[in-house]
């Protein structure tokens, strides 16, 4: 029963870690890499700011790894948490917000209009400062409410 509980409270907390890393890593000294996504400068289907996706799947590969290897279940727990908030991220951002690949198209319950309207107000922004809805999974409530109303 552990073991489900770190699970869970790793992918509750990969949120905060998500909103901080966003807001003061990739909007801060490492936006040469999320520069492109915000200002579409490079046309192909990879950008520079897929790079993060190596950067946040490390941890959480390592703790997987390591975890089965030694086993050791809390650090296997983690590095699941991890490894499961990775998998919603890439696809709410990737393929839900950005469609990048055509799954979820018909996905338009009233958390899912959220979710794009919060990310779209994000990308209104094409610099670094003055950024907001740094975030993915828990959404601002006026951006559930007003969609919830439509």
């Amino acid at each position: 029963m552990m073991f489900w509980i770190i699970i869970f409270l790793t992918f509750c907390l990969m949120e905060g870690v998500a909103w901080f890393t966003h807001k003061y890593v990739m909007h801060g000294f490492l936006w040469v890499l999320h520069k492109d996504h915000h200002t579409h400068e490079n046309t192909g289907f990879l950008e520079k700011n897929d790079s993060f996706f190596l950067i946040f799947g490390l941890p959480g590969a390592f703790c997987t790894f390591f975890g089965s290897m030694f086993s050791n279940s809390i650090v296997l727990a983690i590095g699941l948490g991890i490894t499961a908030y990775g998998l919603c991220y890439f696809l709410v951002h990737d393929v839900f917000i950005h469609r990048r690949l055509k799954w979820l198209r018909k996905a338009n319950g009233w958390y899912f209009k959220g979710i794009r309207r919060a990310h779209k107000m994000h990308h209104k922004h094409r610099g670094k400062e003055d950024g907001e809805c740094f975030g993915m999974l828990w959404v601002p409530l006026k951006y559930l409410k007003s969609a919830k109303s439509k």
